[in-house]
């Protein structure tokens, strides 16, 4: 999201992101960003919410006018719900896990590239090389 956000920008248009993911966006260093506390796969709020979702949309589009300095990520006070005890459901499988993780299985963001194959680490190496 980072690279295009950055390619669109340096076209002369403003761009904003929106994560879930604060550490994976700090890593993707995009132009500005606006981090919201959602469980993965909702960064734009609950389903069949439009009221919550406009109000989100509002203000990440505020932050995105704000933002002076690039890379700067902002909390724009967005939260799944008040009662934190979602954070024990959720998790990045396939329906989010809203239901039936145990426990917050979001993982941060590390420096180190991961592979899930040597293949694919031999592979990597290769064009780096």
């Amino acid at each position: 999201m980072g690279l295009v956000a950055r390619a669109i920008e340096a076209a002369g248009t403003p761009t904003i992101c929106l994560t879930a993911a604060r550490s994976i966006t700090e890593a993707a260093n995009p132009p500005r960003a606006a981090f919201v506390d959602m469980p993965l796969g909702y960064t734009v709020g609950r389903p069949h919410d439009p009221g919550f979702q406009t109000d989100l949309l509002n203000r990440a589009l505020t932050a995105a006018w704000s933002i002076t300095e690039p890379g700067t990520i902002v909390d724009i006070g967005v939260q799944w719900s008040d009662d934190q005890s979602w954070k024990d459901a959720a998790t990045s499988g396939l329906d989010n896990g809203i239901r039936k993780a145990d426990g917050d299985s979001r993982s941060p963001r590390i420096d180190e590239p991961q592979y899930q194959y040597e293949s694919d680490r031999a592979a990597a190496e290769a064009t780096t090389a």
